[in-house]
């Protein structure tokens, strides 16, 4: 029986003297007089130890990266998400501070950017996140969505983070059962929630929080109202929300580079206070 280095002796001198450059492994297995399989190399596979061919596709060991796939490298996509979701800016204003550093990026693209990758980011931070306070402020604001106006839920906490956000196209009782129910989720139970004097909030707070004291004072709930503003302000220079799924992550976002400039996430914590976004989403592309 012709063992592994005879067969690849004879082989090389059968090609040499042949002068075939193209020659098939059949056609060479069958003037050695061996099975073709005995041509091919062993590779040692750590999960199930079998026998592979060079023609068999290569796998990894490790999970590909979110940004596997994607024409521009991770360093330039975290870049457009971070400036859009922290600046008021519009797509086409990245586009233009890209082109200014030299990388030719359609505003289409950038959108499809953010609507890919922002929840990547939250998700990737998640366990960085700080818990949230007992005392909770709930409101819900307007944003017009493809020329109707919806509701945004949204609740911070006595340091400012913001706890969750929801769009719903209703104001109603189980709207808000369903922003308590996800706010909950963070792992905080309030002692204290400061909400408006909408019917739905006190049956909703009896089910889910009955320890929590509802407060609905005369401005009680300005801290909320004045953090309207800031998202309102960053909805300003956008010509409009189109669909439920871009004022969704839109409004996800933009909590969650709130939260990381005012320093609710454990990362980039000795970074300062200006350079601490660029830090921790440079950080947290390397974990994507």
């Amino acid at each position: 029986m012709l063992t592994r280095d005879r067969v690849v002796t004879e082989a090389l001198a059968i090609i040499r003297a042949s002068g075939a450059a193209a020659l098939t492994m059949p056609t060479l297995a069958t003037r050695l007089g061996v099975v073709p399989a005995a041509l091919y190399r062993r590779h040692c596979c750590v999960s199930c130890s079998r026998t592979a061919r060079e023609t068999d596709p290569v796998t990894s060991t490790h999970a590909a990266s979110v940004f596997a796939g994607f024409r521009f490298p991770p360093g330039v996509i975290s870049v457009a998400v971070r400036w859009y979701l922290r600046y008021g800016l519009s797509h086409r204003d990245v586009e233009e501070l890209l082109a200014e550093r030299g990388v030719t990026v359609d505003h289409v693209t950038v959108y499809r950017w953010v609507l890919r990758f922002t929840e990547e980011f939250v998700e990737a931070a998640r366990p960085c996140r700080h818990a949230p306070g007992d005392r909770w402020f709930v409101d819900e604001t307007y944003v017009k969505v493809a020329g109707r106006w919806t509701y945004l839920y949204r609740a911070i906490d006595q340091y400012g983070q913001v706890i969750d956000v929801l769009l719903s196209a209703r104001r109603d009782l189980a709207a808000a059962r369903r922003f308590f129910t996800r706010a909950l989720r963070a792992g905080t139970v309030p002692a204290e929630v400061t909400t408006d004097r909408a019917p739905a909030y006190p049956r909703v707070l009896d089910e889910l929080v009955p320890s929590a004291l509802h407060t609905v004072g005369r401005h009680a709930n300005n801290p909320i109202e004045t953090d309207h503003g800031r998202l309102k302000a960053r909805l300003r220079p956008m010509r409009g929300l189109k669909c439920h799924r871009s004022a969704r992550v839109l409004a996800a976002g933009h909590a969650f580079a709130q939260n990381l400039c005012r320093g609710h996430y454990d990362t980039a914590t000795e970074t300062p206070g200006r350079h601490r976004p660029h830090i921790a989403f440079d950080e947290l592309a390397l974990t994507l």
